[in-house]
């Protein structure tokens, strides 16, 4: 696409602007006839980058193709890689086909950092997922520091169905640009058709883990991992591999639970979403969770059949740390292996909360210590004092073991 006469729209916006805008930038794009790129830039940082925003600015809109145009920009610090996600959202908005598919304007990718091309673990902690608004590059820049198991950039909930698809564009860059610090890179798509496309954008990128939100069908998780296995395959033999979490959100859904979470080899998790889950069943949702435990209960229950990781709802009082300790408290009770946070003040409660207690502590080490020394024995049976512990335990207590180590108790 080189021609401007192939934009079907007269004019197209993306970006953010206004007094408490940071981290970000606007753009408006209007195609002419002739006359080249005519651009005003207004940006806070004009002094130490105003010449090099410029340059990029009109670097972009050549490879994406718009030769003539007006263009109007209002920078507030946004990063490189940020500018240059508006300016394609704002191009594909110009071409309507050109939101929705990768062929219509071509992609213009910021260099991958190496700080973002560490690999998937398929069995790793998942104690903690930090949800980012995928339309709010100010959340994502330092998000790793917080130490998160995984960052989730949401395209889902917190981005408004009219911006989602330039969100798609700054997650996909964000992938590329940012050092998450060895947190856990997940993305949670849309629903349906949208979120199919939102894979076509996000796959290449060295996302770790998809979202799949509001599943209430097996077919749901197989046609979003079809999907992935395709885009994996267009990418050669580099790609990586890309796992998967449901999210249970409904009635149907939490009966359903065990053929969802047995849906595609490549799940690595089971979670449920309780807001939408109380409102599905007409109550509200409350912090003693009387009103979600038989669900909770079976998203535990069909994970751990599986062979997969049962993660918690989000703890939505950001401010009350004491009943979020009380509410991970709970979930560990239940059995559940982690918990979802929308702020990162809720991290640290929730990795001291899944801590292994002393009492934990010291029985997992007595069983892991019967069981290397049954193993050197040659003893098929392992028995802790008066009483046989079966190899699940062992698993277990391993399990409890490794994740003392790893918070150095």
């Amino acid at each position: 696409m080189t021609a401007t006469a192939s934009f079907t729209a007269a004019s197209a916006e993306a970006g953010r602007r206004g007094t408490d805008v940071r981290s970000d930038c606007w753009v408006r794009i209007t195609p002419t006839a002739s006359g080249g790129i005519e651009l005003h830039l207004k940006t806070k940082v004009e002094v130490m980058y105003g010449e090099a925003t410029r340059r990029l600015i009109r670097d972009v809109l050549t490879r994406l193709g718009l030769l003539h145009a007006r263009v109007e920009v209002e920078d507030a610090g946004a990063l490189p890689w940020v500018q240059m996600a508006r300016l394609e959202a704002a191009v594909r908005r110009l071409h309507p086909a050109g939101a929705t598919t990768l062929t219509a304007v071509p992609e213009y990718l910021p260099e991958f950092i190496a700080g973002a091309q560490y690999p998937a673990q398929r069995d790793r902690f998942r104690r903690s997922r930090l949800y980012l608004p995928g339309n709010e590059s100010r959340f994502m820049l330092n998000a790793g520091l917080h130490e998160p198991d995984g960052v989730i950039l949401d395209l889902e909930d917190s981005v408004a169905p009219a911006v989602k698809d330039e969100a798609r564009v700054l997650v996909r860059n964000a992938l590329r640009s940012i050092d998450f610090k060895g947190s856990e890179r997940m993305v949670r798509i849309n629903q349906g058709e949208r979120g199919l496309i939102d894979l076509d954008f996000i796959v290449p990128h060295n996302v770790h883990v998809i979202l799949i939100p509001k599943v209430e069908d097996p077919e749901q998780v197989r046609q979003v991992d079809a999907r992935i296995q395709q885009r994996l395959k267009d990418c050669g033999p580099a790609a990586r591999p890309v796992f998967l979490m449901p999210i249970v959100e409904s009635a149907l859904g939490a009966i359903r639970a065990y053929e969802i979470a047995t849906a595609s080899p490549h799940i690595c998790a089971l979670t449920i979403g309780l807001e939408d889950y109380t409102a599905d069943i007409a109550t509200q949702r409350t912090n003693e969770g009387r009103e979600s435990f038989w669900a909770r209960c079976q998203v535990v229950n069909a994970a751990r059949a599986a062979g997969v990781q049962p993660i918690d709802s989000v703890f939505s009082d950001i401010n009350d740390l004491e009943a979020l300790r009380a509410s991970v408290l709970e979930a560990k009770g239940l059995g559940f292996d982690g918990k979802g946070c929308i702020h990162p003040r809720q991290i640290r409660p929730i990795h001291e909360a899944f801590a292994p207690s002393p009492q934990e502590l010291d029985r997992a080490q007595k069983i892991v210590a019967a069981f290397k020394e049954a193993e050197a024995q040659g003893l098929g049976a392992v028995a802790l004092g008066s009483k046989m512990i079966d190899p699940p335990v062992v698993k277990r207590a391993m399990r409890v073991v490794k994740l003392a180590e790893a918070l150095a108790k």
